[in-house]
């Protein structure tokens, strides 16, 4: 059995640049393992050319054709995808303790600060570093004093769990020290208690000024002609092709992480994947075929609830994530928001492509906030980022929108 697991994931790397690498994945089933497995798959910079998805509702084998990078590390995503599979034990109908049943325990909360000069591009790197050694950035709160310097203070958690030891923050803070340099002047990590902690998820600013962003996505009719959406895919549901699924079909325009747009919607709605395939047509378009069911092992048969479904994909498949920039005043907001799963887990990688896009555009960035806001029955990860006026360069505010909306959205 042993051997078994360690076979639940395999990666066969390509031989020739351009060519993809194949991973494999051979696991016990569980709803939402798809959202899991494509959200690792984002978080590593991979991209998906192809996926064939199937399952009898106790095992399932997936296998992916992607594209990697030089920098990518097959070993630790395997390992991680490994730690996404359900224990082979269920499917083998092995009996274990009721403790195994429990949600887990949530992870710790550590608060990073440091403080250190100012330069173009710092927040970028800082948070690239945070990324490589797997800490995860629940919140973070920037600020620059008037002399020139940086206090920054993230909320963080460690995917390896290990950063309570002594070792693990000695090696975060040499790594930042390393892409900070000489002006470096303080850095400490502390975990921080259970009231803190919940506290740092509530987002400080005021609800007003970010609500707006969402009436005015909502209300939006012309949508589909804007520059930071997509044009509405094109999805077809359809009961009489199977007798025991729902077939969804969906034609729609590829960007980086649609696969895990469309698993962490119908993870949300509680419904499975019983058979999938994922094929690229052309460089910009895509057909995706599902062949779903709802938890209770049934074809979706109330049209509200096919209807609502539809509606939920074409939303999230035109606009997966909120782009807007505003004025207040003398000083420009950027306001970037994605929804978060109703597990809590948001969209992997986004404060590292906001900051970098800026920087790009060398648009310095005076303070920064990330939080948890609720909209109605759902709640997204609001992403507040106040630009630095103060270097006297223009970048039009279309440019902005679309430099950050092209790099969350493509792999270019």
């Amino acid at each position: 059995m042993g051997i078994l697991y360690d076979d639940a994931v395999i990666i066969r790397q390509s031989e020739e640049e351009g060519e993809p690498s194949v991973i494999t994945v051979n696991c016990p089933d569980k709803t939402g393992l798809g959202c899991d497995l494509c959200r690792l798959i984002l978080f590593f910079g991979l991209t998906v050319v192809r996926i064939d998805v199937s399952t009898d509702g106790k095992w399932c084998y997936i296998v992916l054709w992607v594209l990697g990078k030089p920098s990518t590390r097959w070993s630790l995503l395997k390992k991680r995808l490994m730690g996404a599979c359900p224990s082979f034990l269920l499917a083998c109908g092995i009996s274990f303790d009721r403790g195994d049943l429990q949600p887990p325990k949530p992870p710790d909360v550590f608060l990073l600060k440091f403080c250190c000069n100012d330069r173009n591009g710092l927040l970028h790197d800082v948070t690239g570093v945070l990324c490589e050694l797997e800490l995860t950035i629940k919140r973070v709160k920037v600020s620059t004093t008037p002399d020139g310097k940086v206090m920054d203070l993230f909320f963080i958690t460690d995917t390896r769990e290990l950063l309570h030891t002594k070792q693990r923050k000695e090696d975060t803070c040499d790594h930042l020290r390393d892409v900070i340099g000489d002006s470096t002047i303080t850095c400490d990590i502390q975990m921080v208690g259970p009231e803190i902690a919940s506290c740092s998820l509530v987002p400080s600013f005021h609800s007003d000024s970010t609500e707006g962003i969402f009436d005015i996505e909502m209300l939006e009719k012309n949508g589909e002609d804007s520059t930071v959406a997509f044009k509405r895919p094109s999805i077809t549901m359809d009961n009489l092709l199977s007798p025991s699924h729902t077939l969804v079909q969906i034609v729609c325009r590829d960007h980086k992480g649609l696969l895990y747009d469309v698993m962490r919607t119908l993870k949300d709605y509680n419904i499975q994947v019983s058979y999938g395939r994922f094929t690229a047509k052309g460089k910009t378009e895509c057909e995706l075929d599902l062949f779903i069911m709802e938890a209770n092992g049934k074809k979706i048969m109330d049209p509200t609830k096919q209807n609502s479904l539809k509606s939920r994909l074409e939303m999230e498949l035109s606009r997966p994530i909120r782009v807007s920039l505003i004025s207040r005043g003398p000083d420009t907001e950027l306001i970037v928001a994605n929804p978060v799963e109703l597990s809590g887990k948001g969209r992997p990688m986004v404060f590292y492509d906001i900051t970098l896009a800026l920087k790009k555009l060398n648009r310095p960035i005076f303070s920064a906030e990330i939080g948890i806001y609720a909209i109605g029955e759902r709640e997204w990860e609001v992403y507040r980022v106040l630009l630095d006026e103060g270097d006297g360069s223009f970048v039009s505010k279309k440019e902005i929108e679309e430099t950050v909306w092209k790099m969350l959205m493509t792999w270019e």
